[in-house]
């Protein structure tokens, strides 16, 4: 990975003006209670540009300017003993400047001094590297997407895992625990999120995060969960029925789901605008929610006629998906700010992205019961190639016959 970092600062700093001086510090610890920490995960971009994981530490960038160089400067803790008795092993300067490819690496305690020196003498005043690094971590280098594909199958035979150990009359934690035991077992360092584990009624709420309930013979069970590897994450929902067997109805709404995702992905095409995905998912669903009677033909129209007047958000009310990365979340603009009317980017190859079309049928006037408290999601990690696009997350199963084929 030094490589692939120091080619990164390097990329950067030409974007930046001459002599100009940026700072990015990595992410501090944060006590959890008493004499606890919160489990220590780094600044993403810091990593990013860095491959360095020990906190108290800094980067400092400084362009080129003149006959003078660009410099990368490494910030962090010195060696100490006594502390790694009680913390384990840390680099120290000199050590981190060997093992992650720096000219110069210095002790933390010297980085005020050190930016004083610098930035009396820059030619620029500070620069902001997070809008320019987001432009970077948008396009995945060969070494991202190898990791990014590596961490959606871990999170794939997790998801696999939970659906063959999954009993009726379980807690939904007793699934999630499945799913963090696979994690762990394939050498991911954890979780990229917290998992939604939700069984029934439960998977109509989005956010879900109590996992305490009982699931029960007949319930849909919809776990949004990924791991996270070597700092990258994956995020895969799948939902699927706790006792192997679609009920009539669940499937009605399964299938479309999984045919409002099959359309979005159809649209997951370098040069493509990016909102065609949402677009193609929403007129599929739109066109679904009509046909099984959840919206009455009668006073909502066409599909079209849904969309204009918003009467899907009663049941889709999210985007069909978000970049992928380092965080969940992932940085970088969903519209071209450089053009005036700041549409839709186009998909480049490179691009990681979920697609993740949903429907949540709660108890409502009108709506048939039979798809009363049923809530389905269907997502895939997506990698935008040249000719088109691969689903990083293949191997956890979707379709109504593999799910059941491989259900208990």
């Amino acid at each position: 990975m030094t490589r692939e970092t120091a080619a990164r600062r390097a990329r950067l700093l030409a974007q930046l003006p001459p002599g100009a001086v940026a700072v990015l510090h990595t992410a501090p610890e944060v006590e959890r209670n008493g004499d606890s920490h919160y489990p220590y995960r780094y600044d993403s971009a810091f990593y990013y540009l860095t491959g360095f994981t020990e906190p108290e530490s800094a980067l400092v960038l400084v362009a080129a300017h003149g006959a003078a160089p660009a410099r990368s400067l490494l910030f962090c803790r010195e060696k100490n003993p006594d502390r790694e008795i009680w913390d384990g092993f840390r680099y120290g300067p000199e050590a981190a400047r060997a093992a992650f490819g720096f000219a110069e690496a210095y002790p933390i305690e010297d980085l005020d001094g050190a930016l004083a020196q610098l930035r009396a003498g820059a030619a620029a005043e500070p620069v902001d590297l997070l809008p320019l690094l987001a432009e970077m971590r948008l396009l995945k280098d060969d070494s991202e997407q190898a990791t990014m594909q590596r961490a959606a199958t871990i999170s794939a035979l997790a998801h696999v895992r939970s659906m063959q150990h999954a009993r009726a009359g379980m807690h939904e934690y007793e699934i999630e625990a499945e799913l963090l035991y696979e994690f762990r077992r394939h050498g991911a360092q954890g979780q990229a999120y917290p998992p939604i584990v939700a069984a029934g009624a439960n998977a109509c709420v989005l956010h879900y995060s109590a996992n305490n309930a009982l699931a029960r013979d007949g319930d849909l069970v919809l776990i949004d969960a990924g791991c996270e590897l070597d700092g990258y994450a994956s995020d895969i929902t799948r939902t699927w029925p706790l006792n192997g067997r679609f009920t009539a109805p669940q499937r009605q709404l399964y299938e479309l789901v999984l045919a409002a995702q099959s359309a979005a992905l159809d649209a997951v095409v370098p040069g493509r605008p990016y909102a065609g995905i949402h677009a193609a998912a929403l007129n599929v669903l739109a066109q679904g929610m009509l046909d099984l009677g959840l919206l009455d033909k009668n006073t909502c129209g066409s599909a079209a006629d849904v969309i204009a007047d918003k009467r899907h958000l009663q049941f889709y009310m999210h985007g069909t998906g978000h970049w992928l990365g380092l965080d969940v979340h992932d940085v970088g603009a969903y519209r071209d700010l450089g053009v005036a009317d700041h549409r839709s980017r186009a998909l480049q190859a490179g691009m990681v992205l979920t697609v993740e079309p949903g429907i949540y049928v709660r108890p409502a006037a009108g709506v048939p019961e039979q798809f009363w408290n049923t809530g389905i999601r269907i997502e895939d990690d997506v990698l935008v190639t040249a000719t088109g696009h691969t689903v990083l997350s293949a191997a956890a199963p979707k379709s109504v016959a593999d799910i059941e084929k491989l259900m208990p």
